[in-house]
């Protein structure tokens, strides 16, 4: 294993150390238990927006906590769900009282964990709403999950509606404004290599030279199939096809299209990727008035991508387009 890193047990502190410096004027990093925060919560008046989850899929959630996008980002260890304390904890330190929105991507442990937070919340007199992001296309049961996995819609979900929430929209409005994000969002993704847990020193799975996942979770689950690596407009063809009967996107739908990394791919690749993502939906009919291409949901240092449609409105464009101001996200401010 080769990582740059002091001690497997020390991964996770450090980086919350080290984004801490990093951005003094945006986060705040809060201990036992360990969550982040914007700056300046609790904004009073203001809907609180929550996420978490395992750490290894920097940015996500921590780099998109502040302004116009998460109050809080409840870390837990490398692709482990955080604990109910931190999720408690984190909403009550973000609660304004206007009430708190947590987002909880469908993993067990994550949505687990996260509903005894908000029954404990609720206990304390917090209105707490939660959405549960399932919008990976792949399989339907998976490793760590019943029903379909969340992945990088979490991300889009997270924009929009920290947008809505920032602009004073009611708990009520913006949990089902996130409801929408999520029924109209598909994902599905792939890996050329797996990654590597810090406290496992050594690949979660194995992949010949010359295969490919597709399919693929972002905790290197199982997909749909192994295959022979194929060029790159080919694998393209092959998330884009299930993600566009899936909904079904049909011609004249307005989208975001969302080109993922997955840790270890480089931009340059991605840029390929989205070319002919890009063909595709415009050959189905779909009109990409928005896009996002980068390493966003990431699996530590897994080659690979995931792709993402989401519908949208005129509203969601608008809310997507609202300034943003994170240390992984940011415009318009």
């Amino acid at each position: 294993m080769k990582k740059l890193i002091n001690a497997p047990d020390a991964v996770v502190d450090e980086a919350l150390d080290g984004m801490a410096a990093a951005h003094p004027g945006l986060i705040k990093v809060v201990r036992n238990p360990n969550y982040v925060i914007r700056a300046d919560a609790p904004v009073r008046g203001k809907v609180a927006v929550i996420s978490g989850g395992g750490s290894g899929h920097e940015p996500m959630h921590g780099g998109f906590v502040g302004r116009g996008m998460l109050d809080a980002a409840c870390p837990g260890a490398v692709f482990t769900s955080p604990t109910p304390d931190q999720m408690l904890e984190a909403t009550k330190a973000v609660d304004g009282g206007a009430g708190v929105l947590h987002i909880v991507k469908n993993y067990t442990g994550d949505v687990m964990n996260f509903e005894m937070a908000a029954d404990l919340a609720k206990a304390e007199g917090i209105d707490v709403e939660s959405v549960v992001i399932n919008d990976d296309v792949a399989v339907k049961d998976s490793t760590w999950t019943a029903g379909r996995r969340g992945v990088a819609t979490t991300v889009l979900a997270e924009k929009i509606c920290g947008a809505a929430a920032e602009a004073g929209r009611k708990l009520a409005d913006v949990t089902a404004l996130c409801r929408k994000v999520n029924d109209n969002g598909r994902t599905m993704g792939m890996a050329l290599t797996a990654c590597t847990v810090p406290h496992a020193g050594k690949p979660s799975f194995t992949l010949a030279e010359d295969e490919m996942e597709i399919g693929i979770g972002i905790h290197g689950e199982p997909g749909r199939q192994r295959v022979k690596i194929e060029p790159a407009d080919r694998i393209v063809e092959m998330l884009m096809t299930p993600v566009i009967e899936d909904l079904p996107f049909k011609a004249g739908d307005d989208v975001l299209l969302f080109v993922n990394g997955m840790g270890g791919t480089p931009l340059v690749e991605l840029y390929v990727l989205y070319r002919k993502a890009h063909e595709i939906a415009e050959k189905h009919g779909l009109r990409v008035v928005r896009n996002l291409v980068g390493s966003y949901i990431t699996s530590l240092e897994m080659a690979g991508t995931s792709i993402t449609l989401l519908k949208m409105d005129a509203d969601m464009v608008s809310l997507w387009d609202a300034p943003v101001v994170t240390p992984a996200l940011r415009w318009g401010a």
